[in-house]
């Protein structure tokens, strides 16, 4: 009887060891023009990496319907015929519009998608030397608006009104491609993950030892350091910040954030993340609030009660959220 007993109490701690066993496989790849980091938690190595490998699938399709660098991609046509005639395009790239669009209308044009028209004025790859032009930086600004974009959804079709006129969806595309994927995961079910577009990132499920994921947050004064760290379950937490692309001149740090009304980097903060449900709708407010600044920023979040920020000043100071589980080291 005893035997018996024991056997049973092995065979049920067994199986649970066995449902419980979990693999954790990491990947990093280049696409969309940046890095992409990849971890996923299966039931064993090769369901691991056969599903990176269906995430990379998906994201590069998606690059291929909305990079603005990619001349044969959608995006780039409708860029391509500004002024000229409207673009039929899919259907999932007028929806991920037409978000892009409500966010540029409620930011008032904090955010928007045709800032692209302004790519070829500030330089962040080190080639700049010299301020531009007022005059240039004008012109630029003069392509730029979002309520010139039109938008035809039963034909499928998008229009730029203005010659010179460009969209581009920036990180707002990796962040709206590392959703598309969790939820991609979730209905494969594959349980927990994080996809991390170069810091912008969809997260869900647990780590294989049982506990939330611990996301840093970088120092912006010390980007080989962290501030602190956010626990994250299930969601997305995005970071927009001045401390990796820029530029110097005349001695003055000029932040690689473009302010589309004045065409000049945004200045006053140099870090602002957000965490809440979509990382595409993170990402869209973490830009937004690096141009209209803390005060205007909260005002902005007090529409998106899901959405949660850790804000950095240009003097150091940093504000959170009250409820955020954030840890300062």
């Amino acid at each position: 009887m005893k035997l018996k007993l024991f056997n049973t109490l092995f065979l049920i701690i067994f199986l649970g060891f066995i449902c419980q066993a979990q693999t954790l496989r990491k990947r990093s790849t280049v696409l969309m023009g940046g890095r992409f980091e990849i971890t996923l938690v299966a039931k064993d190595s090769i369901t691991a990496e056969e599903n990176i490998d269906e995430i990379i699938t998906e994201i590069a399709r998606i690059e291929n319907l909305i990079s603005d660098w990619k001349p044969d991609s959608q995006i780039s046509k409708v860029n391509q015929n500004a002024g000229i005639q409207a673009v039929k395009v899919d259907s999932e790239v007028i929806q991920l519009t037409q978000r892009a669009l409500k966010l540029s209308s409620i930011t008032k044009g904090a955010f928007d998608i045709s800032f692209a028209a302004m790519d070829k004025i500030w330089k962040f790859d080190g080639s700049m030397t010299q301020m531009p032009s007022a005059m240039t930086v004008k012109k630029s600004v003069a392509k730029v608006g979002y309520q010139n974009i039109e938008i035809d959804t039963i034909q499928s079709t998008i229009f730029l009104k203005n010659k010179g006129m460009k969209i581009g969806f920036g990180a707002l595309g990796e962040g709206y491609a590392t959703d598309k994927c969790r939820t991609m995961m979730l209905k494969k079910g594959i349980q927990a993950g994080i996809i991390n577009a170069t810091g912008d990132m969809s997260v869900w499920g647990k780590h294989p030892n049982g506990k939330p994921w611990n996301i840093g947050v970088t120092n912006p004064f010390q980007s080989t350091d962290l501030l602190g760290v956010i626990s994250v379950e299930e969601g997305a937490i995005t970071t927009s910040g001045s401390y990796e692309k820029y530029v110097i001149l005349d001695g003055k740090r000029y932040s690689h954030i473009i302010n589309p009304a004045t065409g000049y980097p945004s200045t006053g903060l140099c870090s602002v993340t957000i965490v809440g449900p979509s990382a595409e709708q993170a990402n869209g407010l973490s830009t937004s609030i690096m141009v209209l600044g803390k005060k205007e920023g909260l005002m902005l979040l007090k529409k998106f009660p899901d959405y949660q920020y850790v804000i950095i000043s240009d003097k150091g100071k940093t504000w959170k959220s009250k409820n955020l589980n954030f840890e300062k080291l």
